[in-house]
């Protein structure tokens, strides 16, 4: 199948890679050319411009960082809707806005192609391994003819019901699971303060009903070696996730208020400058305000 793939990036490169390893064709492109070079060399084809992959890929996805990026992409001067045929598919892979996704689809629609989203869950390492969560929104039918493509990135795929669906599934996800992960910071810091090892209380947590979480498999390699300036889901991009949902629940009349605590948590981070650092950097915020560090 041929398929189109705009943004190679950290999450779009890997995802690529697993769609040739299933055997598809590939029409490529990406702001820097040089990400797509290991696809082409794997016989992707390179296209100046989404207009060009549209015209020559029935199917396009797209892994880009945020909403303004998407809107440009698909309706931009030389975007998607320029190029997308009647009855042709886009999917949008990357974590938006429902609101603005549904403003796309329905420009999109109305060129008699499809729009999915299908924003994706599990990091870098479940890029690379196919094993992402795929929560799509839109036609069923169309899901449905789609759902070899989803397959060959991810192994949870699901459909969640109307075009805007798989982006509220995703925000209220990272939304809960962001949010953790500063009530585990000041958790592991209290405990450490209080004169329990990094590692026990790690341990302890494993072994009890909260041990599942993907959080505390990265503590180890994270705050216990100190080293937050790797990114592996930048603050930035956590902080613009938390931050959508905080728009969607403002629009439900939902107000999710300890979100809104980790949203400024985060924000305190980004006023550091670790915007681009690991989004587990704000453990540093709970350790000085303890006096102590989380290491081993």
């Amino acid at each position: 199948m041929r398929i189109g793939f705009i943004g190679l990036g950290n999450m779009g490169g890997p995802m690529a890679t697993n769609l040739q390893k299933a055997g598809h064709e590939l029409i490529v492109n990406d702001i820097d050319e040089a990400k797509t070079a290991p696809h082409r060399e794997a016989g992707a084809t390179w296209a100046d411009t989404p207009e060009e992959v549209a015209r020559q890929a029935p199917i396009v996805l797209t892994s880009l960082p945020g909403p303004a990026e998407v809107e440009e992409v698909a309706l931009g001067p030389q975007g998607l809707s320029l190029g997308l045929q009647p009855g042709s598919v886009y999917a949008d892979l990357s974590t938006g806005s429902p609101t603005r996704i549904r403003q796309v689809a329905e420009r999109i629609e109305a060129l008699g192609a499809h729009m999915l989203d299908a924003p994706v869950s599990g990091g870098t390492i479940g890029a690379e391994q196919g094993t992402l969560a795929v929560m799509v929104g839109g036609d069923k039918e169309v899901f449905e003819a789609m759902r070899p493509v989803f397959e060959a990135i991810g192994t949870g795929v699901s459909y969640v019901g109307p075009i805007g669906s798989g982006t509220v599934a995703k925000l209220v996800h990272n939304s809960i699971t962001l949010t953790t992960r500063v009530v585990v910071q000041e958790g592991m810091t209290l405990a450490v303060k209080a004169g329990v090892a990094p590692g026990v209380m790690l341990q302890v947590l494993w072994d009890a009903a909260f041990g599942k979480q993907t959080l505390l498999r990265q503590i180890p390699d994270v705050v216990f070696k100190g080293d937050f300036e790797t990114p592996r889901f930048s603050l930035r991009l956590a902080h613009k996730d938390v931050s959508l949902g905080q728009e969607l629940a403002q629009e439900m009349g939902a107000p999710m208020e300890l979100a809104a605590m980790a949203k400024r948590v985060m924000e305190e981070g980004i006023g550091r400058g670790w915007g681009e650092w690991d989004n587990l950097a704000t453990f540093m915020l709970a350790e000085e305000r303890a006096g102590i560090e989380v290491r081993e």
